[in-house]
């Protein structure tokens, strides 16, 4: 029998990786209704909100893929922001 699942917590650059891919969604939805990307990725409006202030810092997948393709943003991008190797400032 397995015992109940643990979630390991975050570490701090982690939380950090999370930051910036949210400020990266908020950067690239530039004034769209929250509600029309969320729906357009097949999310909830609040789990945008939290993806993007950094809340939810640790987002599925599916869902990255989702919001980049809502965004038109190529996934490299999300994961060139994830690792730190971006060559612009993300304001976060």
């Amino acid at each position: 029998m397995l015992g109940p699942m643990v979630r390991v917590p975050l570490n701090p650059e982690q939380i950090r990786a999370g930051q910036r891919l949210g400020a990266l969604f908020r950067t690239a939805r530039a004034g769209r209704a929250p509600e029309i990307v969320a729906r357009e990725a097949g999310i909830s409006p609040e789990t945008l909100r939290k993806i993007e202030v950094g809340r939810l810092p640790s987002p599925g997948f599916g869902t990255v893929v989702g919001l980049c393709d809502a965004l038109g943003l190529p996934l490299g991008k999300a994961v060139e922001v994830w690792r730190g190797e971006a060559d612009e400032q993300v304001a976060i």
